[in-house]
């Protein structure tokens, strides 16, 4: 189940993030595949840092894959802007 909302979280957190910084050059299906990808890799940072406590946290896991979807995102989309 943490994967299922690490994935979600993550996508929502990539697309906010690509909306906020108005990236154009980033598809909407590109900035939800990263975002998830980016989710995956918050939430498993948490569950490193968190041990035990953060990996039966769900709402820590959401956090965690929310604003690691955003972050790859805005990563991503800074270095495409730049290519374009």
């Amino acid at each position: 189940m943490p994967i299922i909302t690490q994935l979600i979280a993550g996508a929502a957190g990539g697309n906010a993030a690509s909306a906020v910084l108005k990236q154009g050059a980033f598809s909407v299906v590109a900035r939800t595949i990263v975002g998830a990808i980016g989710g995956l890799g918050g939430g498993f940072l948490i569950q490193m840092l968190g041990g035990e406590a953060a990996a039966t946290g769900l709402a820590m896991q959401a956090l965690g894959s929310l604003v690691g979807g955003g972050v790859l995102s805005g990563i991503v989309g800074q270095f495409l802007g730049k290519q374009a």
